[in-house]
């Protein structure tokens, strides 16, 4: 291959050979932990108070997304969803987890960690957040970042 480097132009790559868009290549990586401990009683999703951001470096990439989060619920046969917005809209949910069943008559807590991977082709070159939003499905409390222990997001912009 060969690279020509002008003054006036910068750097000049063959045709089909750039090497920072070639397919599969990570572009750039962007991580956030988070552990501050919130809670919510609502049975629709609320804000986790925390996000990720990234801007793309071409319109088509993919965002591949890390998300793991330390979740909790405490109310007999309750659980608590997450969430994962883009924007103002749910993109990704979790299946139920931190189902809490008590057949005895006391009730403690339940805590847990989720993991999961999402690939993402928002087709922009804007700044994008990602968000976690939970909720509890019977207005039992539901936890996020439980005990003080961290959410994190790990977004990696691949080149596609």
């Amino acid at each position: 291959m060969t690279t020509i480097i002008d003054g006036t132009a910068g750097v000049t790559f063959p045709a089909g050979s750039n090497p920072q868009a070639a397919p599969s290549k990570v572009l750039q990586v962007v991580y956030v932990a988070n552990n501050t401990q919130t809670s919510t009683t609502s049975t629709t999703p609320v804000s986790a108070g925390f996000s990720a951001s990234i801007t793309p470096l071409f319109a088509t990439s993919k965002i591949l997304l890390l998300l793991n989060f330390a979740v909790g619920s405490t109310l007999n046969n309750s659980y608590t969803s997450v969430q994962l917005w883009r924007g103002g809209s749910s993109i990704f949910n979790f299946a139920p987890v931190a189902c809490y069943l008590n057949s005895g008559s006391s009730v403690t807590q339940l805590n847990m960690t989720v993991s999961e991977t999402y690939l993402d082709s928002p087709a922009t070159t804007s700044s994008i957040s990602y968000t976690p939003y939970y909720s509890t499905s019977t207005g039992g409390l539901a936890y996020l970042a439980i005990n003080n222990n961290f959410c994190t997001i790990t977004l990696m912009e691949i080149a596609a």
